[in-house]
């Protein structure tokens, strides 16, 4: 991650970040999860462009909430959600687009 985060907190439907510098976003559950960069869930591309990923299906209301989260090295988070989803790592470069949209 471009900056070191301070502090999270979760709370229902939220996840809080204080990030080093003193900045505070606040990252919808639900807005987290579906934008999901695993390859399943945002597909991925082959060495001829070509888009797969997993069927598209509804989710169910756990699929909104957060069991735990963990730190990929300097990069990134990984969050397990309650349905039991835990393939994505959402990237610092993520979590900054996600800001921008957040306002």
């Amino acid at each position: 991650m471009k900056q070191k985060i301070k502090s999270i907190d979760c709370f229902d439907t939220v996840l809080y970040v204080v990030w080093a510098d003193g900045k505070e976003d606040c990252y919808s559950l639900r807005a987290l999860r579906l934008c999901c960069p695993c390859a399943f869930c945002s597909g991925e591309k082959d060495v001829f462009n070509n888009q797969y990923g997993g069927e598209k299906r509804p989710l169910p209301d756990t699929a909104f909430q957060l069991s735990s989260y963990s730190f990929i090295g300097l990069y990134g988070l990984k969050f397990v959600w309650k349905d039991g989803h835990s393939d994505g790592i959402y990237t610092g470069k993520l979590l900054e687009g996600l800001r921008e949209t957040n306002k």
